[in-house]
Protein backbone atom coordinates (compact mmCIF):
# COMPACT_ATOMS: atom_id res chain seq x y z
CA UNK A 1 0.00 0.00 0.00
CA UNK A 2 1.47 3.64 -1.23
CA UNK A 3 2.21 6.19 1.21
CA UNK A 4 -0.37 9.13 1.09
CA UNK A 5 2.45 11.24 3.31
CA UNK A 6 5.58 10.30 5.71
CA UNK A 7 6.76 12.79 8.45
CA UNK A 8 9.71 11.74 9.71
CA UNK A 9 11.33 13.47 12.99
CA UNK A 10 9.56 16.55 12.79
CA UNK A 11 10.63 19.46 14.66
CA UNK A 12 8.51 22.44 14.49
CA UNK A 13 6.43 25.05 16.37
CA UNK A 14 5.80 28.83 16.26
CA UNK A 15 9.09 31.18 16.11
CA UNK A 16 11.54 30.52 18.91
CA UNK A 17 8.75 28.53 20.46
CA UNK A 18 9.29 25.09 19.74
CA UNK A 19 6.07 22.45 20.24
CA UNK A 20 6.89 19.31 17.93
CA UNK A 21 9.84 17.28 18.99
CA UNK A 22 10.60 14.70 16.73
CA UNK A 23 7.22 12.90 15.11
CA UNK A 24 7.12 10.16 12.84
CA UNK A 25 3.81 9.44 10.90
CA UNK A 26 2.75 8.36 8.00
CA UNK A 27 -0.89 7.61 6.04
CA UNK A 28 -1.56 5.05 3.27
CA UNK A 29 -3.93 5.83 0.44
CA UNK A 30 -7.41 5.67 1.40
CA UNK A 31 -7.04 5.65 5.22
CA UNK A 32 -8.82 7.55 8.18
CA UNK A 33 -6.30 8.12 10.24
CA UNK A 34 -7.05 9.90 14.06
CA UNK A 35 -4.43 11.61 16.23
CA UNK A 36 -5.30 12.22 19.91
CA UNK A 37 -4.07 13.37 23.04
CA UNK A 38 -4.28 15.61 25.66
CA UNK A 39 -4.44 19.59 25.16
CA UNK A 40 -1.44 21.32 24.68
CA UNK A 41 0.21 18.16 23.32
CA UNK A 42 0.91 19.51 19.53
CA UNK A 43 -1.77 18.02 17.62
CA UNK A 44 -3.23 21.18 16.24
CA UNK A 45 -0.01 22.59 15.61
CA UNK A 46 1.71 19.12 13.71
CA UNK A 47 -1.43 19.84 11.09
CA UNK A 48 -0.51 23.67 10.59
CA UNK A 49 2.81 22.50 10.09
CA UNK A 50 2.06 19.85 7.73
CA UNK A 51 0.07 22.98 5.79
CA UNK A 52 2.82 25.69 5.73
CA UNK A 53 1.12 27.59 8.88
CA UNK A 54 3.31 27.21 11.50
CA UNK A 55 7.30 26.91 11.01
CA UNK A 56 8.73 23.74 10.35
CA UNK A 57 12.37 23.44 11.57
CA UNK A 58 13.77 20.09 10.66
CA UNK A 59 12.68 16.74 9.46
CA UNK A 60 11.38 15.34 6.49
CA UNK A 61 7.70 15.28 5.20
CA UNK A 62 6.88 13.98 1.94
CA UNK A 63 3.35 13.51 -0.55
CA UNK A 64 3.61 11.31 -2.96
CA UNK A 65 7.17 10.76 -3.09
CA UNK A 66 8.01 14.39 -3.00
CA UNK A 67 9.91 16.34 0.06
CA UNK A 68 7.28 19.06 0.65
CA UNK A 69 9.20 20.12 3.91
CA UNK A 70 8.33 23.59 4.74
CA UNK A 71 6.46 24.26 1.42
CA UNK A 72 4.27 27.40 1.33
CA UNK A 73 0.42 26.69 1.28
CA UNK A 74 -0.23 27.40 -1.54
CA UNK A 75 2.05 24.82 -3.30
CA UNK A 76 0.79 22.63 -0.53
CA UNK A 77 -2.86 23.32 -1.89
CA UNK A 78 -1.73 22.87 -5.08
CA UNK A 79 -0.30 19.25 -4.98
CA UNK A 80 -3.95 18.20 -3.99
CA UNK A 81 -3.92 18.84 -0.15
CA UNK A 82 -6.82 20.40 2.29
CA UNK A 83 -6.93 21.63 5.48
CA UNK A 84 -9.98 22.82 7.68
CA UNK A 85 -9.02 24.18 10.88
CA UNK A 86 -10.87 24.20 14.14
CA UNK A 87 -11.79 28.07 14.21
CA UNK A 88 -12.35 31.05 12.09
CA UNK A 89 -12.80 28.36 9.16
CA UNK A 90 -16.00 30.28 7.29
CA UNK A 91 -15.87 33.90 6.05
CA UNK A 92 -18.80 34.99 8.18
CA UNK A 93 -20.17 38.06 5.94
CA UNK A 94 -20.32 35.94 2.37
CA UNK A 95 -22.97 33.73 1.68
CA UNK A 96 -22.84 29.96 1.87
CA UNK A 97 -22.42 29.88 -1.90
CA UNK A 98 -19.92 32.82 -1.86
CA UNK A 99 -17.86 30.37 0.55
CA UNK A 100 -18.24 27.39 -1.71
CA UNK A 101 -17.14 29.79 -4.44
CA UNK A 102 -13.66 30.39 -2.63
CA UNK A 103 -12.84 27.01 -2.14
CA UNK A 104 -12.51 27.10 -6.34
CA UNK A 105 -11.17 30.21 -6.93
CA UNK A 106 -9.24 28.10 -9.43
CA UNK A 107 -11.57 26.53 -10.99
CA UNK A 108 -13.41 26.51 -14.10
CA UNK A 109 -16.78 27.37 -13.87
CA UNK A 110 -17.93 23.97 -14.55
CA UNK A 111 -15.62 22.21 -12.32
CA UNK A 112 -16.75 25.39 -9.41
CA UNK A 113 -20.50 24.42 -10.04
CA UNK A 114 -19.68 20.67 -10.15
CA UNK A 115 -17.68 21.11 -6.62
CA UNK A 116 -20.51 23.11 -5.46
CA UNK A 117 -23.03 20.09 -6.42
CA UNK A 118 -21.00 17.63 -4.93
CA UNK A 119 -20.81 19.57 -1.98
CA UNK A 120 -24.95 19.90 -1.31
CA UNK A 121 -24.78 16.20 -2.30
CA UNK A 122 -22.74 15.09 0.74
CA UNK A 123 -24.53 18.12 3.30
CA UNK A 124 -27.98 18.73 1.77
CA UNK A 125 -28.69 20.71 4.62
CA UNK A 126 -26.45 23.66 2.75
CA UNK A 127 -28.26 23.86 -0.32
CA UNK A 128 -31.31 24.95 1.40
CA UNK A 129 -29.00 28.10 3.04
CA UNK A 130 -26.74 29.36 -0.24
CA UNK A 131 -28.48 32.40 0.03
CA UNK A 132 -27.58 32.56 3.76
CA UNK A 133 -24.72 34.69 5.31
CA UNK A 134 -22.38 32.08 6.73
CA UNK A 135 -22.76 34.14 10.27
CA UNK A 136 -25.93 33.36 10.67
CA UNK A 137 -25.45 29.28 10.58
CA UNK A 138 -25.29 26.73 13.67
CA UNK A 139 -22.12 25.69 14.56
CA UNK A 140 -22.95 22.12 12.75
CA UNK A 141 -23.81 23.95 9.71
CA UNK A 142 -20.50 25.70 9.71
CA UNK A 143 -18.69 22.89 10.19
CA UNK A 144 -20.57 21.71 6.95
CA UNK A 145 -20.12 24.56 5.44
CA UNK A 146 -15.82 24.55 6.36
CA UNK A 147 -15.65 20.83 4.83
CA UNK A 148 -17.77 21.25 1.90
CA UNK A 149 -15.16 24.17 1.14
CA UNK A 150 -12.19 22.37 1.31
CA UNK A 151 -13.61 19.66 -1.13
CA UNK A 152 -14.22 22.07 -3.64
CA UNK A 153 -11.07 21.77 -4.95
CA UNK A 154 -11.11 17.88 -5.07
CA UNK A 155 -8.34 16.96 -2.83
CA UNK A 156 -6.88 13.75 -2.62
CA UNK A 157 -5.60 14.19 1.45
CA UNK A 158 -7.86 16.15 3.39
CA UNK A 159 -6.71 17.27 7.16
CA UNK A 160 -9.06 18.56 9.72
CA UNK A 161 -8.42 19.59 13.44
CA UNK A 162 -11.44 18.70 15.99
CA UNK A 163 -14.61 18.99 13.25
CA UNK A 164 -17.12 17.78 16.20
CA UNK A 165 -15.92 20.16 18.54
CA UNK A 166 -18.87 21.98 20.47
CA UNK A 167 -21.11 20.33 18.19
CA UNK A 168 -24.38 18.77 19.39
CA UNK A 169 -24.82 14.45 19.20
CA UNK A 170 -26.34 14.97 16.13
CA UNK A 171 -23.89 16.19 14.41
CA UNK A 172 -21.01 14.69 15.72
CA UNK A 173 -22.60 12.02 14.24
CA UNK A 174 -23.18 12.92 10.74
CA UNK A 175 -20.16 14.91 9.87
CA UNK A 176 -17.95 12.36 11.12
CA UNK A 177 -20.45 9.90 9.02
CA UNK A 178 -19.87 12.21 6.12
CA UNK A 179 -15.52 12.56 6.84
CA UNK A 180 -15.66 8.37 6.77
CA UNK A 181 -17.88 8.38 3.39
CA UNK A 182 -15.18 10.42 1.88
CA UNK A 183 -12.49 7.34 1.05
CA UNK A 184 -14.75 6.10 -1.39
CA UNK A 185 -14.13 8.76 -3.59
CA UNK A 186 -10.37 8.02 -2.91
CA UNK A 187 -9.80 10.89 -0.20
CA UNK A 188 -7.30 10.01 2.20
CA UNK A 189 -8.37 12.03 6.04
CA UNK A 190 -5.86 12.65 8.98
CA UNK A 191 -8.12 14.07 11.69
CA UNK A 192 -7.34 15.94 15.60
CA UNK A 193 -10.15 14.73 17.66
CA UNK A 194 -10.88 15.14 21.40
CA UNK A 195 -13.91 13.14 21.24
CA UNK A 196 -11.15 10.56 20.72
CA UNK A 197 -13.83 7.51 20.65
CA UNK A 198 -16.19 8.77 18.12
CA UNK A 199 -13.41 9.16 15.55
CA UNK A 200 -10.94 5.96 16.27
CA UNK A 201 -14.29 3.52 16.13
CA UNK A 202 -13.96 4.95 12.36
CA UNK A 203 -10.24 4.68 11.68
CA UNK A 204 -7.91 2.39 10.49
CA UNK A 205 -4.97 3.54 13.22
CA UNK A 206 -4.50 5.85 15.83
CA UNK A 207 -1.54 8.03 16.80
CA UNK A 208 -1.26 9.16 20.46
CA UNK A 209 0.58 12.59 20.96
CA UNK A 210 1.85 13.69 24.26
CA UNK A 211 4.59 16.99 24.90
CA UNK A 212 5.11 17.19 21.18
CA UNK A 213 6.05 13.39 20.44
CA UNK A 214 3.98 10.27 19.19
CA UNK A 215 3.48 7.94 22.94
CA UNK A 216 1.91 5.05 21.02
CA UNK A 217 1.10 4.27 17.27
CA UNK A 218 -1.30 1.35 16.15
CA UNK A 219 -4.39 -0.04 15.22
CA UNK A 220 -7.44 2.14 16.04
CA UNK A 221 -9.69 -1.33 17.23
CA UNK A 222 -6.40 -1.63 19.62
CA UNK A 223 -6.26 1.45 20.79
CA UNK A 224 -10.01 1.35 21.66
CA UNK A 225 -9.84 -1.74 23.44
CA UNK A 226 -6.45 -1.55 25.31
CA UNK A 227 -7.74 -0.45 29.13
CA UNK A 228 -4.61 1.18 29.82
CA UNK A 229 -4.51 3.49 27.30
CA UNK A 230 -8.64 4.01 27.65
CA UNK A 231 -7.88 5.07 31.26
CA UNK A 232 -5.41 8.12 30.32
CA UNK A 233 -6.40 8.71 26.28
CA UNK A 234 -9.90 8.08 26.10
CA UNK A 235 -11.72 10.06 28.85
CA UNK A 236 -12.20 7.16 31.30
CA UNK A 237 -9.65 8.69 33.81
CA UNK A 238 -9.58 11.86 35.32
Amino acid sequence: MSKVLEVTSLQGGYGSVQILNGIDLYVNEGEFVTIIGPNGCGKSTFLKVLFGLASHYDGRVVHHNTDVSGWRTDKIIDRGIAYVPQVDNVFPSLSVHENLQMGGIKLRTKELDAGIDRACGMFPDLELRMNDLAASLSGGERQMLAISRALISNPTFLMLDEPTAALSPRYQQKIMANIDELRIDGISVLLVEQNARLSLARSDRGYIFSGGKVVYTGNADKILNDPDIGDYFLGLKQ
